[in-house]
């Protein structure tokens, strides 16, 4: 029994780096010995997209071409001491590679926010579809009322005629009173 109230109390004292870590609440931060920088996908997006945009120009080949042929020029022309990737270029080749190898995944994660957008603009045109269905449909169906409606009302030529074949009747009731 002593023991067990010995354990106890060593359970209650606070640790020597403070107070001890609970149990029964999640932790705040992740476990490890550093953390990594917070980033903002929406920022990191939204970079890529330019990039992917950028990539897509002609302003883009042309520089490229630019440093390209530059990059040759420097490396054939210039005397021995100045060169810094020899003839088979192996240098431009790793540099021409790395950029593709960055390029590649930005230009996918455009086009997939580019897909998240243009789904929700056809989840938006389907909901706007769907009202003016719904607007055209109860529209026919009062244009439909007003004509059944319509069809049901006396028109100026039926009760002109109506109203003729009360007055013949009348003069006939008239004329057969005034015989007898």
């Amino acid at each position: 029994m002593r023991a067990r109230e010995q354990r106890g109390r060593r359970e209650e004292r606070p640790s020597a780096t403070g107070s001890r870590a609970r149990l029964d609440q999640p932790r705040t931060g992740r476990p490890g010995l550093f953390r990594l920088p917070a980033w903002d996908p929406e920022a990191f997006g939204k970079l890529s997209e330019r990039i992917a945009r950028f990539l897509g120009t002609g302003r883009f080949i042309v520089w490229m071409t630019v440093v390209i042929i530059v990059w040759v020029l420097w490396n054939t022309v210039l005397p021995e001491s100045a060169r810094f990737d020899d003839y088979p270029f192996i240098f431009l080749t790793l540099v021409l590679s790395l950029q593709a190898s960055y390029a590649a995944p930005l230009i996918l994660l455009a086009q997939n926010r580019q897909d998240d957008r243009d789904r929700v603009n056809m989840e938006q045109d389907r909901a706007r579809s769907d009202r003016n269905i719904a607007d055209t449909e109860y529209l026919t169906r009062e244009v439909a009322a007003l004509r059944q409606g319509l069809g049901e009302v006396a028109t100026r030529d039926f009760v002109r005629s109506e109203l003729q074949s009360l007055l013949k009747e009348l003069d006939e009731r008239r004329e057969s009173a005034d015989t007898l």
